[in-house]
């Protein structure tokens, strides 16, 4: 892995000072906007965007490791940060974007606090992982596209500045694709519903759309509906090693927290740190067994990746990670709660906090029962 030791020094100091407003802004699900810019100060904003157009073009693992480290100090604002990685990420690789739009996504993202996010997931449709079409239209005009629909679960809402909307077209032969929304225009707005037991900070609010007019070009990838785009593999993995990496980052700051507790708490009756307890001792052993296999399978696939040494069947390998990893942390945490007991469910602590995060790892796409069935078919050599 080709390191970048001051950018990880970095990442060290931002995760620590996140972290001491990581449980405030879990409590009053309130967004970390201090957060975002002081990633933009210190140059985190743009490790995706391509080199030629000012950004520092990182590979997965180096990318990998950043995302753990934030996810470490805070993990809602590591989970915005991923989004906006992996959009500019997909952006580069593709290049389906109209030029000057492209540049000019990249240079605000450089010089202000410009993040950038999908808004895909419905509420009549759900996720479009598990098939359909989307409610949310667009419509030709003459000035451009004009969108209407809503949105649910836009991860960052509060401070992104464009929102990649999935949407079908009104023509007479539908299509559908994605329509790049700035955040100003008139018909746009965020209704604040986020209320949820994990990653509580990430203002994943719905987005609403009423006749909002956009330019012709802002159309980015848009197909007839009877054509089923290319599935890219490297797409795939992105998406899934760094979400791995994320919950990674939140079972490692759980693990820290509990290590402190176990060397510090000392019981009367026993007159010495529960630390020294061989149950105590296996069980953290078992956790750190955990925490080491989630780093082994994200960072050696993703180097592989980075080399372009992967093998074709790449899609399925990242669907194993992902599952096998966020299984890992989960359960590491869980450990925790079991060693603990109530201390570990008191919300003065962070434990607590860093169990309703890991949680969340289930939901993100594709989720277990998708790649254990796609698993499974692999092996049974059935469509």
């Amino acid at each position: 892995m080709k390191t970048h030791p001051n950018l990880f020094d970095q990442v060290k100091a931002l995760a620590q000072d996140f972290g001491t407003r990581a449980a405030a802004h879990d409590k009053e699900a309130s967004f970390p906007f201090e957060n975002f810019t002081k990633l933009h100060k210190a140059g985190l904003l743009s490790l995706t965007i391509p080199c030629e157009l000012g950004g520092q073009n990182l590979g997965l693992a180096s990318i990998c490791r950043v995302i753990e480290g934030i996810a470490g100090g805070d993990a809602s604002t590591a989970l915005v940060l991923t989004m906006h990685y992996l959009q500019h990420a997909q952006a580069a690789r593709h290049r389906r974007w109209p030029p000057e739009l492209y540049q000019r996504l990249c240079r605000e993202s450089i010089e202000g606090v410009a993040l950038l996010n999908a808004a895909r997931v419905e509420p009549e449709l759900g996720t479009p992982a598990r098939g359909g079409l989307p409610a949310t239209i667009a419509e030709p005009t003459t000035d451009g596209w004009r969108l209407t629909g809503h949105k649910q679960y836009t991860t960052g809402s509060p401070i992104l500045g464009y929102f990649i909307v999935w949407a079908r077209t009104t023509e007479d032969q539908p299509q559908v694709g994605n329509f790049l929304v700035p955040r100003d225009v008139p018909g746009l707005r965020i209704v604040e519903t986020w209320d949820h037991l994990g990653m509580r900070a990430t203002g994943s609010h719905d987005l609403i759309l009423e006749n909002v007019l956009i330019p012709q070009e802002y159309a980015l990838d848009i197909h007839p509906i009877s054509v089923s785009p290319t599935v890219d593999p490297l797409v795939a993995a992105w998406n899934s090693l760094t979400i791995s990496a994320l919950y990674l980052g939140v079972a490692s700051s759980a693990r820290n927290w509990l290590t402190n507790y176990l060397q510090e708490r000392t019981p009367s009756n026993l007159g010495e740190p529960l630390a020294n307890l061989p149950r105590f001792q296996v069980a953290v052993g078992e956790i750190e067994a955990l925490l080491f296999a989630n780093k082994t399978l994200i960072y050696s696939l993703a180097q592989e990746i980075d080399k372009g040494e992967y093998q074709p069947n790449l899609g399925l390998q990242v669907q194993a990670v992902k599952y096998l990893t966020t299984t890992n942390s989960i359960r590491a945490v869980e450990m925790g709660l079991e060693l603990t007991g109530n201390p570990g469910l008191l919300r003065k602590n962070p434990l607590e906090r860093h169990y309703r995060d890991v949680l969340c790892s289930r939901i993100h796409t594709p989720q277990n029962d998708v790649v254990c069935q796609s698993l499974g078919k692999s092996v049974l050599e059935v469509k």
